[in-house]
């Protein structure tokens, strides 16, 4: 089993390459489709780091949406055809800077145990 920490590292850094990616706002992301593709690998690697985060560490911030986070990756790997790239800003835009905070809380709480 790997050390839980280096899926903390796996989120942080998809989380600071997507706000890199989209940095120049919402119409270039909408406009360029390598910004799109890699904004949502980076969405898919961190949905599945999520997955591999021990459930102490989740459980301790349960306002966190985690179902829905780890449900993610599946839709978009899955349901590829059917991404909407809407739905994608808006989580890049309104969930993501919360995200951000709570896996930051974890680290802090977490990363020493």
């Amino acid at each position: 089993m790997k050390d839980s920490r280096i899926y903390l590292i796996h989120i942080r850094d998809c989380l600071a390459r997507i706000k890199d990616y989209t940095a120049e706002g919402k119409q270039v992301f909408f406009e360029d489709l390598k910004t799109q593709d890699a904004v949502i690998r980076n969405l898919e690697i961190m949905s599945e780091s999520v997955n591999k985060l021990p459930s102490q560490w989740t459980e301790a911030y349960p306002n966190m949406k985690w179902e829905e986070i780890r449900g993610l990756r599946n839709r978009l790997a899955h349901e590829y055809l059917n991404v909407n790239l809407k739905i994608i800003w808006d989580i890049i835009e309104n969930d993501l800077p919360d995200f951000e905070v709570t896996i930051e809380a974890i680290a802090q709480q977490f990363w020493n145990s």
